[in-house]
């Protein structure tokens, strides 16, 4: 079972396109940090409830995590605190980091630590076979009409795979 450290970005943009179950149609566990969970995912109004649901496992940090996410606030001074925990959560289990936030990868990258987003999710979702080409190819068109709101993805990366698609059915 592959693990993976979740940021709460990109739950948005998955509840934003009205898929928030998909991801967890992979094999991986996606754990968060239960305070996150409780703090970060409110809206929409039972979102933390949801994912947990689907999935979505709470965990505490341990005190290694902890102190690792007190030192990146000194390091890395846009992060905040949910942010950081998720890095050190990262970090100390040797797991795959899932956020969009440009801060935070930018800091994961520093860390030497694997990172995946949405775009990331769902090409694994298709290469893996589970969704399918139009879940897909629609999951990238509605990204694409909420991007530059409360969708912040890069335009030409939804935009290549949407060409790529078209190139496959000509």
């Amino acid at each position: 079972m592959t693990y993976i450290s979740s940021d709460t970005n990109v739950w948005i943009d998955f509840i934003t396109i009205d898929k928030l179950e998909i991801p967890f149609r992979l094999p991986y566990t996606y754990v968060m940090s239960r305070d996150a969970i409780e703090d970060e995912l409110l809206s929409p109004p039972g979102l933390g409830k949801r994912l947990v649901s689907y999935g979505l496992v709470p965990v505490e940090i341990t005190i290694d995590e902890f102190f690792m996410a007190e030192k990146y606030g000194l390091i890395y001074k846009r992060l905040s605190i949910y942010d950081r925990i998720a890095l050190a959560i990262e970090k100390k289990r040797s797991i795959t980091l899932l956020t969009g936030d440009g801060a935070l990868r930018k800091a994961a990258g520093q860390e030497n630590v694997m990172v995946m987003g949405t775009l990331g999710v769902l090409d694994q979702l298709w290469k893996q076979e589970r969704i399918s080409e139009d879940e897909y190819e629609t999951c990238l068109r509605r990204l694409l009409d909420h991007n530059g709101k409360a969708v912040r993805l890069p335009g030409a990366e939804i935009l290549s795979r949407l060409l790529q698609l078209s190139r496959r059915t000509e």
